[in-house]
């Protein structure tokens, strides 16, 4: 725990015997986030020249009233025992601090921390490392310059920005603040785990300002979540230095998971999410049968494709799909689009292709193994309703299949009977399509037993 302060003052440490301290406020950050303030003036029982006033605005009327530090001392001293003591040069304020407890005859003493110093080693090569100028330059807003609780509040957030900071910087070793690092994220394990069901659905991280960091699915958030804590990786330690919070959808359905994870990720594109970001595809590989009854291949336009097997996010990803497909299944260039329409491919010079170009393979012979590929990459029937687990017992999931397009999900009771290809559209909340949706479907329907009615 830490305990983030800030005080203004009437004059130097030396210049009168007490009452130095004109206000003083108190952080307590638990590695997290503040969870308690305390804010107040104090009567430094001697006069404040107009020089100070100048400085923090804080006049001798406003402290006229004000608790003396001997009737705020008790407060102070339990906020801040067994927290660490951090200020913006650290120095000034303790020695304020130790200096009016001493007054009262008591020995203050606390662990300390400078943002100051830290700055220096974190954020190296800054020309100045005043507080005002690094809030400046990092963006922090600070609508209360030298009054105690706008300067401790911006203490504060460079606090943070340090703290994720000393995670990028391999050149800093602290062990001290190693050991406070491994503290919070112990600490947000706990938070984390304790807000995430044993269920299945999609689960997101969220940093400090609550942006989404990370999206991922489970089956058991509870069990994935904590598999997270458990890694060595540098990115998923950095991803753990930054989490704050987590969010949690239910589905229920593993396949209504993998969907909403795929179309979430494209939507907000998380930092730390590898997989699935793209959103924008630009060519596809369709089929067709031409006048000789032979099934063709071919790379068209994302937007011009009639029986699309697979879209791509650029030209030569899906081209490079193509002649994958080409090799695995003995393809002929020309049947895909890739040589002159009457020449005999090269492929079959090479013996890769058994020669439908050259009138050396009957046409039934090479469409069966197109119709292979076509079966590993499209749906058995163009329109269906996929019946899964809902989000409790007594429910059950469905989602639609329209012309091989995922239209989206709904939830119906158990008991409930749908008869009409309009009645299950009725109950389905629309779901963006994205090409990639096939391919999760088509594997999970291979790897489950799922109850598939065709419409």
């Amino acid at each position: 725990m830490f305990a983030i302060i800030d005080i203004e003052t009437c004059g130097g440490r030396f210049e009168y015997r007490r009452g130095h301290i004109t206000e003083i406020c108190i952080l307590i950050h638990d590695g997290l986030s503040v969870v308690e303030k305390f804010s107040t003036l104090i009567n430094p029982q001697c006069y404040i020249s107009p020089t100070f006033v100048r400085i923090s605005g804080i006049t001798n009327e406003m402290v006229e009233d004000a608790p003396t530090f001997a009737q705020v001392a008790r407060k102070i001293w339990d906020m801040t025992e067994g927290k660490i003591f951090v200020a913006h040069n650290v120095g000034f304020d303790y020695g304020f601090i130790k200096e009016e407890f001493a007054s009262l005859g008591a020995k203050y003493k606390r662990d300390t921390l400078c943002t100051v110093r830290l700055s220096r080693k974190l954020l190296p090569g800054r020309k100045s490392y005043s507080l005002g100028n690094l809030c400046e330059s990092l963006g922090i807003e600070n609508q209360a310059r030298h009054r105690a609780e706008g300067d401790a509040v911006a203490t504060a957030q460079l606090f943070d920005i340090l703290m994720q900071a000393k995670t990028t910087n391999p050149l800093y070793k602290n062990k001290g603040i190693d050991e406070l690092m491994v503290r919070r994220i112990d600490k947000i394990k706990k938070y984390i785990l304790d807000k995430l069901p044993e269920e299945c659905g999609v689960y997101y991280f969220l940093d400090q300002e609550q942006n989404i960091i990370y999206i991922g699915k489970s089956v058991n958030a509870y069990n994935r979540a904590l598999s997270h804590f458990n890694t060595s990786e540098k990115k998923g330690r950095k991803m753990l230095n930054e989490l704050y919070n987590v969010d949690f959808v239910p589905t229920g359905s593993e396949l209504i998971a993998l969907l909403l994870e795929a179309e979430e990720i494209k939507k907000h594109k998380p930092k730390f999410n590898r997989a699935r970001k793209e959103d924008v595809f630009t060519h596809s590989i369709e089929w067709f049968e031409d006048d000789n009854k032979i099934l063709n291949l071919r790379l068209v336009d994302y937007h011009d494709n009639g029986n699309a097997l697979a879209a791509c996010t650029t030209y030569f990803s899906a081209r490079e799909k193509l002649e994958t497909w080409i090799d695995e299944y003995q393809l002929c260039l020309r049947y895909c689009g890739l040589t002159d329409d009457e020449s005999i491919c090269f492929n079959h010079q090479i013996k890769k292709c058994n020669g439908i170009c050259a009138d050396m393979e009957e046409a039934k012979v090479y469409n069966k193994r197109v119709r292979e590929l076509l079966r590993k990459h499209t749906f058995a029937k163009p329109n269906f309703v996929i019946i899964d687990k809902g989000k409790s017992p007594n429910q059950q999931s469905v989602l639609l299949i329209e012309k091989n397009k995922y239209i989206g999900y709904g939830y119906i009771d158990s008991s409930t009977q749908i008869a009409s290809s309009d009645e299950f559209k009725s109950i389905i909340n629309p779901a963006p399509y994205h090409p990639d949706s096939t391919d999760l479907i088509k594997s999970w329907l291979k790897k489950n037993n799922a109850k598939v009615i065709h419409l």
